[in-house]
């Protein structure tokens, strides 16, 4: 049994250690770049429309050529999506028009004035929320677009790809691109839902799957766009609705290799782990950059490994954004 200590012989108390030190916090890397999140003025500017886009009843959307559809709320509360985002670590959650609005095609005042409101209500959301700017496709807001893409939380603009569908309309935006050239941001190249032929008129690019919206203005940019815009960065939603892949098929066959571009990006969101996967392999994992189309879809992981992971969620999407590697 030890025996207690005589106070002649008991050691003297040393200064208290230090507290093991707390591990840094993680530092948020990941960057969605493709979200959508209508914020309270934009909602109530649409609230207040009389004819489409607008919203009816508070929640319910009225579109061209879609059936009425139902918002959640929640989806576009601010505080809860910002809390979402942060807790899930992201550094920067990139948000623009839905697709489905058709705000670019408006008339030109009517354009330009939900565009002003959707650019300031977006521009006050806040970290982690930047912003994808819009700019009207009927009659060009030079001006307009020159002055959103000044801003600092303005990462670049959207386009619709049915306004890439031809090298016709890849002539008619070298004005608008050439501004977002100049600005050195990038394009995201977005598609729409599909609009009903009326039974009188003629198919057009809306009324194509978005899949194919998105391979003709992927097949419209790999034959020209590069000459006529040569350091213009861009992504394609959704993988480019695989164009690639269809264009190494029949390559292939061929016996020409599709083109190389070190500007072109491909955005992950709709496809699954086999999709990306299979991308990888005909583009590289340096053009893949991730975005999830929240509140329509959410977030995933590919599970594709760390590596992978990182330059897909980290890496590659500051590459975009800023044309320099990490």
């Amino acid at each position: 049994m030890l025996e207690a200590a005589s106070p002649r012989t008991a050691p003297r108390p040393s200064a208290a250690a230090p507290a093991p030190a707390s591990p840094p916090a993680a530092v948020a890397t990941r960057i969605d770049l493709h979200q959508h999140l209508m914020p309270p003025e934009f909602l109530a500017a649409l609230r207040s429309r009389t004819v489409v886009p607008r919203l009816i009843d508070d929640w319910t959307l009225l579109t061209e050529g879609e059936s009425p559809y139902s918002l959640n709320p929640l989806a576009h509360d601010v505080e809860r999506r910002r809390m979402r985002e942060l807790a899930e670590g992201k550094a920067d959650v990139l948000v623009s028009l839905p697709g489905n609005l058709r705000v670019e095609d408006l008339p030109a005042d009517d354009a330009r004035a939900l565009i002003d409101i959707w650019h300031r209500s977006a521009l006050a959301l806040g970290d982690p929320f930047r912003v994808w700017a819009a700019t009207p496709c009927g009659e060009f807001d030079l001006d307009g677009l020159r002055a959103i893409l000044a801003h600092e939380r303005v990462v670049g603009l959207q386009v619709p790809a049915t306004h890439l569908a031809t090298a016709a309309d890849l002539e008619r935006l070298r004005p608008v691109l050439a501004l977002v050239e100049e600005a050195r941001k990038p394009v995201l190249v977005h598609p729409r839902h599909v609009v009903a032929t009326p039974n009188h008129g003629v198919a057009t690019s809306d009324t194509l799957p978005r899949a194919e919206q998105l391979k003709a203005a992927w097949l419209t940019w790999n034959e020209g766009g590069h000459e006529q815009h040569p350091s213009l960065r861009i992504a394609f939603v959704a993988l480019a609705g695989l164009a690639p892949l269809a264009l190494a098929a029949a390559s292939s066959r061929s016996g020409r290799p599709p083109k190389s571009d070190p500007n072109v990006f491909y955005e992950t969101s709709a496809y699954d782990e086999r999709a990306i996967d299979a991308m990888a392999r005909i583009v590289g994992v340096g053009p893949l950059v991730h975005g999830s189309d929240r509140p329509f879809r959410q977030p995933r992981d590919p599970e594709l490994g760390r590596v992978f992971n990182h330059a897909v969620f980290s890496q590659n999407p500051r590459t975009l954004l800023t044309g320099h590697s990490a």
